[in-house]
């Protein structure tokens, strides 16, 4: 039975995304913007697994926990672990309810969790960069991530880039299923970003790193090429153990960064101000790469790896230049200190480039095919 609320809203959803609530990455990001609040964009029941230590986190309206130990990818264990989850969902989620069903990844636990507990839904799937890497890692979760293309009545990507890849994954994937719907980013930041203090002419660049900091992201990389390069400040906003990771390597470096702490998002489009550059050294693809167009909406320019994702998203609205190669990058830094008019000019197309991204546009898009298939 499809739920509408208002002309514009979808058949009330369900939706599952088997991280501990409280967990950093730009797919919990968009799961709670989309999902949650008083006034949901997308109307849902959703859930997050409860973590399993520590104090209960400070949770958004309209999301429930789920307490089911034994998160993993492969093997019997794996087995045990869906079949908890849809205990879980059926339990808790009146079929009835529902009118489609939002599976957050083509991979992971949720996802099958969440069509055996509601078998007769239509099936909605969106797809993040971490669905295609683990399936490329992981022997289960590739067979989960071809049962998941064959199950679904849509798979929605947010860049062509994803489509070509999952179907390198899958080949006999039905192309027609498949969807192209742009994630975006909270209306509220493009019409009214936190305001940006006028700077001279910067002697040094202060250069911000925001995000994760797993090996597909690149930061070993950047802070290698970084160190010999003079004029430059480094910030990392990050999960503390994962800075506490890196911190040997900074020393082997010989390189210096001012650890910012892992940012609520405000904070983090407050610290977008008040840097100069942000920093993107993805080594491989990149889903949509929200930090970056969050960062451009605040007047941020972005300086990036031109992997899949990133080069379709950004463009020239950002600087692509080579991690890698330390002399590479110190020549693009001194580019963007030095240039008249460039780091202007960037802001510009920054910001005319995030505008293409309103998250109510994806959450419309998304409600109109819910409606198509419910």
């Amino acid at each position: 039975m499809s739920t509408v609320v208002g002309p514009a809203a979808g058949p009330l959803a369900a939706t599952f995304l088997d991280l501990p609530a409280g967990s950093p990455g730009g797919s919990v990001e968009l799961f709670l913007d989309l999902y949650t609040g008083d006034q949901p964009l997308i109307p849902a029941r959703a859930f997050m697994l409860a973590p399993a230590t520590g104090p209960r986190p400070r949770l958004p309206a309209g999301l429930d926990l789920l307490a089911v130990p034994g998160k993993c990818l492969n093997g019997a264990r794996f087995g045990r672990y869906v079949a908890a989850l849809r205990q879980a969902l059926v339990t808790s989620i009146d079929p009835a309810d529902i009118g489609v069903l939002h599976l957050q990844h083509l991979t992971f636990g949720a996802t099958p969790a969440l069509i055996r507990a509601l078998p007769k839904h239509p099936r909605i799937v969106l797809v993040h960069g971490t669905d295609l890497l683990f399936a490329e890692t992981h022997r289960d979760q590739h067979q989960v991530l071809r049962e998941t293309a064959r199950a679904a009545d849509a798979i929605v990507v947010p860049t062509t880039a994803m489509a070509d890849h999952l179907l390198k994954l899958t080949p006999q994937a039905d192309r027609r299923k498949i969807v192209h719907i742009p994630w975006g980013i909270p209306d509220h930041l493009l019409t009214s970003p936190p305001p940006r203090p006028t700077r001279a002419s910067p002697s040094h660049l202060r250069l911000l790193y925001a995000g994760r900091l797993t090996a597909e992201k690149g930061v070993e990389q950047l802070v290698t090429a970084l160190a010999p390069v003079p004029g430059v400040e480094l910030s990392i906003a990050a999960p503390r153990a994962q800075f506490h990771a890196l911190a040997p390597l900074l020393q082997r470096a010989g390189a210096r960064a001012r650890y910012l702490g892992w940012l609520r998002r405000p904070q983090l489009w407050k610290a977008f101000a008040e840097h100069d550059v942000l920093a993107l050294p993805s080594t491989t693809l990149e889903a949509m790469a929200l930090v970056a167009l969050e960062a451009q909406a605040c007047g941020l320019p972005v300086l990036y790896q031109p992997v899949p994702g990133l080069t379709e998203v950004l463009a020239a609205s950002g600087v692509a230049t080579d991690f890698a190669h330390s002399a590479a990058l110190a020549r693009d830094l001194d580019r963007l200190r030095t240039a008249p008019g460039l780091l202007p000019a960037l802001r510009q197309a920054g910001y005319a480039n995030a505008a293409r991204y309103p998250l109510s546009a994806t959450a419309k898009t998304l409600n109109k095919l819910g409606r198509q298939l419910a």
